[in-house]
């Protein structure tokens, strides 16, 4: 096989994703630029290797090795654009840490992405999840898309609207593996009410004075209050929430208030979307621990691999879990992060 002179051979993922689990790549290449992209995917193309688009692998499980390239997208930088009074335009390549980029935004004085501080991950792979906290998510602020469009070779730009955004969901995951993003734009505001909805944070700034919050305040507080919640994944490994938020109809929340008088939910039109972390604490798992892979002591929508546990560990014990909801409930759990390797 004629590999690039950048290619390398049986990569370890174990450092490569925030579960730390143990998996190999059989063949590993880091991209910087647009060319060398092009040049990791015509050599897959014509060795007939699969492909994964790798970012820092804090929204994925590795449930076995991957036999085909890993492409880690290290393409970083960031810069202004339009900038006027009122707000500019943030700039990010995919590489670029997003919550570097948050905290780079919030201290020039901007709004609208502070309330994403803290989450890990890459600028590139923040669309595809369409990330969000605290009564934020990034199609709030999203202009924009590059991306290589594998189809076609080309390089397209998509505005919000073709994003196809949802609840952790977008265009991305629905078309897996056509879209490669390169770069995004944000719009952000010097003068956007800061969104400070969420009781956790009211109570933490429940002492500065109202004119002395700024998008920075906040965004030391979203740390302060997930810092409090969830576990840091460089200490405990984890993948972040490993469920979503289930989103049911109003009447099945209805008659599952009925019999569950606490049971925890958001009212959207003729749906709620429910507490997935109170289902699950309600059957007992939070802080469930077997020899190698666990449930959070604090956030019960985390997994945590304690002592070494396999990718495989993990979903099984993410199945027990969706069992035990369904079954007391009737509600079904979505895994958030993707799946990678392994039978699953």
């Amino acid at each position: 096989m004629s590999l690039h002179a950048e290619v390398q051979e049986s990569v370890g993922l174990l450092t490569l994703n925030t579960l730390r689990v143990s998996a190999t790549a059989r063949f590993f290449m880091d991209v910087t630029n647009l060319d060398d992209l092009r040049s990791a995917l015509a050599l897959a193309k014509k060795n007939g290797l699969k492909t994964l688009v790798l970012g820092s692998g804090s929204n994925l499980v590795f449930a076995g090795d991957f036999d085909g390239l890993v492409i880690r997208m290290k393409a970083a930088g960031r810069y202004w654009e339009q900038v006027g009074n009122t707000g500019a335009t943030l700039v990010l390549g995919a590489g670029e840490n997003w919550h570097d980029a948050v905290l780079y935004a919030a201290g020039a004085g901007y709004r609208g992405i502070e309330n994403l501080a803290l989450i890990p991950g890459t600028a590139g792979a923040a669309p595809v999840q369409n990330i969000g906290a605290y009564g934020v998510e990034l199609c709030d602020t999203l202009i924009s898309v590059t991306a290589l469009d594998r189809e076609s070779d080309q390089l397209v730009s998509l505005d919000n609207a073709e994003c196809g955004f949802g609840y952790r969901d977008s265009l991305f995951k629905l078309s897996p593996g056509r879209y490669i993003i390169t770069e995004i734009r944000l719009r952000l505001s010097r003068e956007k009410p800061l969104q400070l909805g969420y009781k956790d944070l009211q109570d933490y700034l429940s002492e500065t004075p109202p004119e002395h919050l700024t998008p920075l305040t906040v965004a030391e507080a979203v740390m302060a209050v997930r810092r409090r919640k969830l576990p840091d994944p460089a200490i405990i490994p984890n993948a972040g929430s490993f469920f979503k938020n289930p989103v049911v109809s109003a009447d099945q929340f209805s008659k599952l208030q009925a019999s569950q008088p606490g049971a925890v939910g958001y009212p959207r039109n003729d749906t709620v979307k429910m507490a997935a972390a109170w289902l699950i604490d309600q059957c007992g798992w939070k802080g469930y621990r077997n020899a190698r892979v666990g449930v959070h002591n604090r956030q019960a929508l985390v997994l945590i691999n304690h002592s070494g546990g396999t990718g495989q560990d993990v979903l099984d014990l993410a199945a027990d879990i969706r069992e035990s909801v369904k079954a007391r409930f009737g509600v079904n759990l979505e895994v958030e992060p993707g799946i990678v390797g392994g039978c699953h």
